[in-house]
């Protein structure tokens, strides 16, 4: 099937020719029909396999078909203000030319020109859950038009305790509708949440046995937590120009990690939950158009977020839970295109990595270093300790320091 010998409507098939989409990916192929059928659809899926375009494509089409009697026509709930950006603008780019008015509104930004832009009337709305709730008990946002509901990566939201939220919503929203259900993970609350929202869904699950793409490159690679930045350093510099995405656990961590990297003069961006919105988006954008190669990360980041050509992602800190493991590792080999993962791991986090691997059901291959060649990998670091600039340097303002600090001999009389 192409795209192009497809009953979508003629302004659909023309911009998804100008993006050049050709044919459709696996979790296209299975979705999009019963999503044109109006029914419901609980779709599992791993990131990277065009999720996204799954729902927003046939959306489009049944909103042009659909009598517009004002109002919120369809709701997209998504766990990351990142997230609900690159949503936004794949629905823009899907309906260009064909009216269909789409709104993104997320927390961490003034909410006045949000409801501006309610108030002069949108059909699609996507958002995340806090923002939408604040708005919608503040009377801003109405959902009785709503035909269409479609959870992202509702999994997340989970983690996030929006749980009882979405219920909440759920019971204002029209009991006659059509729910979309999609997430690269599913577990037993997952379920519990997808069949307390949906009805007689078709479930589709791609590649239900491997969470992972097929084509990403798992590598592991044992190194001390106080060593991993001179093993950062030099994945870095011997592949220059590769694009990089280092995740860690925290938002000092990340921090921390900038920092190494810049003793080193290794330019980097960080991304995590205590910048704020404008500065998470300019360090996203510097990174996708690469006028920064290297991206450092706490997990926000790993959400359903569509980075173009990611060559390795670098697990510098393994992830709390296992399943965070496929979100991160999801950023590269996206597509058609392969991706490598390695992740540097310290004893502390041998069982998270035991883990891992119980639920890839599958060991990761192991990147074995000599220990020649640790020691090398740190000494020949510009910040390792036998620089002996570096060192001659440091002596050298410690003696200053103690000079100034010395009194001066009493003359004998």
């Amino acid at each position: 099937m192409r795209f192009e010998d497809s009953n979508f409507a003629p302004v659909i098939k023309k911009n998804l020719e100008e993006i050049g989409f050709r044919r459709p990916t696996d979790i296209q192929f299975k979705a999009i029909p019963p999503i044109l059928k109006g029914e419901d659809v609980l779709a599992i899926a791993q990131t990277g396999t065009g999720k996204t375009a799954a729902f927003v494509i046939p959306v489009v089409n049944l909103l042009l078909k659909d009598k517009n009697e004002g109002g919120i026509r369809c709701m997209v709930m998504v766990p990351t203000r990142e997230l609900a950006i690159q949503i936004t603008e794949v629905f823009e780019t899907i309906s260009k030319g064909s009216g269909i008015k789409t709104l993104c509104v997320y927390g961490g930004v003034e909410q006045d020109p949000q409801i501006k832009s309610l108030a002069m009337g949108i059909d699609i709305l996507v958002a995340t859950p806090g923002r939408m709730f604040d708005l919608t008990s503040q009377g801003y946002i109405t959902t009785d038009k709503v035909k269409i509901l479609i959870l992202d990566e509702a999994d997340h939201m989970l983690d996030l305790g929006f749980v009882h939220d979405i219920r909440h919503l759920v019971t204002k929203l029209p009991k006659h509708r059509q729910t979309l259900f999609f997430s690269a993970t599913i577990n037993h609350e997952i379920k519990k949440l997808a069949y307390s929202l949906v009805k007689e869904a078709i479930r589709i699950q791609i590649s239900p046995k491997d969470p992972v793409s097929k084509n990403i490159d798992h590598f592991v690679t044992f190194i001390e937590m106080d060593d991993k930045r001179f093993f950062l350093e030099r994945m870095i510099n011997e592949h220059p120009g590769s694009k990089i995405l280092v995740f860690v656990r925290t938002r000092v961590r990340a921090e921390r990690v900038q920092a190494a990297l810049q003793r080193v003069e290794i330019p980097s961006v960080t991304m995590h939950g205590d910048k704020d919105q404008k500065e998470r988006e300019k360090a996203l954008l510097s990174f996708r158009k690469g006028d920064v190669s290297i991206l450092i990360a706490t997990d926000v980041t790993a959400r359903g977020i569509d980075i173009p050509d990611v060559d390795y992602v670098i697990n510098y800190d393994l992830p709390e839970k296992a399943e965070n493991y496929v979100h991160r590792v999801g950023r590269t080999g996206r597509g058609t295109k392969r991706g490598t993962a390695i992740s540097f791991c310290s004893k502390e986090e041998k069982p998270v990595l035991d883990e891992i691997e119980t639920y890839l059901t599958k060991e990761i291959e192991v990147l074995k270093i000599t220990k020649n060649d640790y020691s090398e990998t740190i000494d020949l670091s510009i910040e390792g300790p036998k620089d002996w600039r570096s060192l001659i340097d440091e002596a050298e303002k410690v003696e200053e320091k103690r000079n100034k600090k010395a009194k001066p001999f009493k003359k004998k009389k």
